[in-house]
């Protein structure tokens, strides 16, 4: 799980709490014949809490790409100005709680530079180089580390937690009344139950009210419900049928109110990873039932990309290792690749360009407002070369 939060540098960014305004801006950058650099950076500290040399492997990364540029040309030039800023960025504004870093930047386009810090881990270092910022990366982080609600209770508190990306966004605390028995000329043991009963109503009533105003403005997805397990009937009972359809199971798992918030962090985001696999092995299911009776489905990575081009993907599966799998760069069509113009104004190449396959599929996606959903386990998708769509429409 991401590391704790730290106290901020004056020259850090703020660690990202959302993905959806940094994924607009890149996704708005107009394409182009200069070099669009995409850096992805691990910053965990090792297991004896070291940090990572990200600067030496940038630098030695930085020099073998620099030469495929022919010094005093515009893309050389970008280019570098590009390394200066990166390197300056990384020695010196990184957050001490960021776990990994995704830098964008094209100095030849006005300028453009975009940097997020996450709380969420970033597989490994990465540097790729293209005419367009290269997003599949962000895109499976914001996949990966959803945005969710958690309640945990007992008898009478509450805490509601909304993480996201990997850290805490929001705590709220309710409280309910406590139950206090007399021993002497005191309730029966039957009136003691009904107002223990009536309390766990009202708390359950009063924590689930607390927690709809806190899912309708953060404008949550799922919920995760935890705590004391004699709580639970009342919960169960209380909660209203729009918000128990957020709930990713109505069996309330067993969980300490009063344990830490990265405790409770790393028991929800498990819980939240067991209804996610399921999720993906439905959708890859209803895919495969859809492609095999010609219905609203396309596999492999021709057609759905075909598919993507005429915006009919109405959610894109894509495998999780297929960046992995297929790190090549590959040639597709035109349809989907058009052409750059050159920096004498021209046009490039009759050829088609090469591309990166995975951030394209993501990249267009995206551009259309289909669904992206990875699917982590790998072998549901490999008789589909990693990659199909379900369907708006079917031409």
């Amino acid at each position: 799980m991401p590391k704790e939060s730290a106290t901020q540098t004056e020259t850090s960014e703020p660690i990202a709490t959302a993905l959806e305004d940094p994924l607009e801006r890149l996704l708005s950058f107009e394409p182009t014949s200069l070099p669009v650099v995409s850096v992805y950076l691990n910053t965990e500290p090792d297991s004896h809490g070291r940090d990572p040399e990200v600067i030496p492997y940038l630098q030695r990364q930085f020099k073998s790409l620099g030469r495929t540029w022919a010094a005093g040309t515009p893309e050389r030039q970008s280019f570098d100005r590009d390394v200066e800023r990166i390197l300056a960025y990384t020695d010196g504004k990184i957050d001490p709680a960021a776990n990994g870093v995704a830098l964008f930047a094209c100095a030849g386009a006005a300028e453009f530079f975009e940097a997020v810090q996450l709380a969420a881990p970033i597989d490994g270092n990465r540097i790729y180089v293209y005419n367009q910022p290269h997003i599949y990366l962000l895109t499976r982080i914001d996949d990966e580390y959803p945005r969710y609600a958690a309640l945990v209770a007992d008898a009478n508190r509450g805490r509601i937690f909304v993480f996201g990306l990997g850290r805490t966004i929001e705590i709220a605390d309710v409280k309910g009344e406590k139950v206090h028995r007399v021993k002497v000329g005191g309730w029966s043991q039957a009136r003691y139950q009904r107002r223990v009963g009536n309390a766990h109503q009202q708390f359950a009533k009063e924590a689930l009210e607390k927690l709809e105003q806190i899912v309708s403005a953060e404008h949550i997805k799922r919920i995760v419900i935890g705590g004391d397990l004699a709580i639970a009937p009342a919960l169960k009972e209380q909660i209203p049928q729009h918000l128990a359809a957020l709930v990713v199971d109505m069996d309330v798992m067993k969980l300490d109110v009063k344990a830490s918030e990265q405790d409770i962090l790393g028991a929800t985001f498990e819980k939240m990873r067991e209804y996610e696999s399921k999720s993906e092995s439905e959708k890859v299911a209803r895919l495969l039932e859809e492609y095999r009776s010609g219905g609203l489905a396309v596999a492999g990575p021709k057609d759905t990309l075909d598919a993507l081009a005429n915006g009919q993907v109405d959610e894109l599966l894509i495998s999780d290792s297929l960046d992995r799998s297929r790190p090549e760069r590959e040639t597709v069509d035109a349809i989907v690749a058009p052409e750059i113009p050159d920096s004498t104004g021209g046009t490039g190449s009759d050829e088609p360009r090469q591309v990166s396959l995975p951030d394209l599929l993501v990249t267009k996606a995206r551009q259309t407002d289909a669904t992206i959903t990875f699917i982590r386990d790998v072998s549901l998708l490999d008789g589909l070369e990693g990659v199909g769509a379900l369907l708006r429409w079917r031409s």
